[in-house]
């Protein structure tokens, strides 16, 4: 009779998760030659090859994908035993305020992690403005913030520094038309910095979508009726980077930043701090990478 071993099992579950042998490593604390290490023990174990690495990058197997249903809930059961009979379950709750742009894709990897670290601790998410979330962080509506910002104030940390990018319809035209059809939010960060930049390059431009609805904005610059402003990294699937060669402005670089971090000792809170820091400072979803 042969025993999976638990270890190999959470280090394959990581990697998978976290889209490479580098990042897992960190996540659970080890080093990559030993992370590399138990997922060749788990191979052997089994008899059997869990991840693809015929090609530039890895890839699950089939055999891979089917182990990765039944290792998720060994590993899930296993923290749950320990949970419950040892008594050392962390509980509570935290409030994360994150801006509606850079929540994709950075900040659903940050939660399924941290929910598969600390089950028992509730993350509440609010999901809103940079001016908003800097003022209920201020009046502690917000245990922890991330915002979008062209500077850094006081007390916060510089997560990332990426520029902003036109983005539009995939295939659209909307971006070559004069005046230049703009979609944004009333209270947008971003919205001076793009009007600024076309009249100095004295591109004529409608507000044509004014709306506090982020749905509104997706949808008008989606049909191509309207172009928009994003940090690189966080367009959804359904818009596109404008390739304008030059016929729009550059646009300024925006600072991801952190607020609340506090180094103080709590292992459930830097265990989200330090996921914020890794999601946003490389992309959030990766293929998984060679080992």
């Amino acid at each position: 009779m042969r025993n999976l071993d638990l270890t190999t099992l959470r280090s394959f579950v990581a990697v998978a998760d976290s889209g490479g042998v580098t990042r897992a490593a960190g996540f659970l604390h080890l080093t990559q030659s030993a992370v590399s290490m138990q997922l060749k023990r788990l191979e052997d174990m089994l008899g059997l090859s869990l991840l693809d690495r015929s090609g530039r990058t890895i890839a699950l197997t089939a055999s891979g994908e089917q182990l990765l249903a039944y290792a998720r809930r060994m590993v899930a059961l296993n923290d749950e035993v320990i949970s419950r009979l040892t008594h050392q379950a962390f509980e509570g709750e935290i409030t994360l305020g994150v801006p509606h742009d850079v929540v994709y894709p950075a900040v659903p990897q940050v939660l399924k992690q941290f929910h598969a670290a600390y089950p028992r601790v509730k993350v509440r998410l609010e999901a809103s403005y940079t001016r908003t979330l800097k003022e209920q962080f201020a009046k502690g509506d917000c245990d922890l913030i991330v915002t979008t910002e062209a500077g850094l104030d006081q007390g916060g940390e510089t997560l990332s520094t990426k520029p902003l990018v036109w983005v539009g319809a995939p295939g659209g035209a909307a971006w070559r038309q004069r005046p230049l059809q703009l979609a944004f939010c009333r209270f947008c960060v971003f919205r001076g910095h793009i009007v600024s930049a076309l009249d100095a390059r004295d591109i004529p431009w409608e507000m044509g979508v004014d709306t506090e609805s982020d749905r509104a904005i997706e949808a008008a610059v989606s049909a191509d009726l309207a172009v928009h402003a994003m940090i690189e990294g966080t367009l959804p699937p359904y818009l596109e980077e404008i390739d304008h060669g030059g016929a729009l402005p550059d646009l300024p670089v925006q600072h991801i930043n952190m607020y609340g971090a506090t180094g103080s000792g709590d292992e459930v809170r830097d265990a989200l701090e330090t996921l914020l820091r890794r999601a946003f400072a490389g992309p959030a979803v990766q293929k998984l990478r060679a080992i």
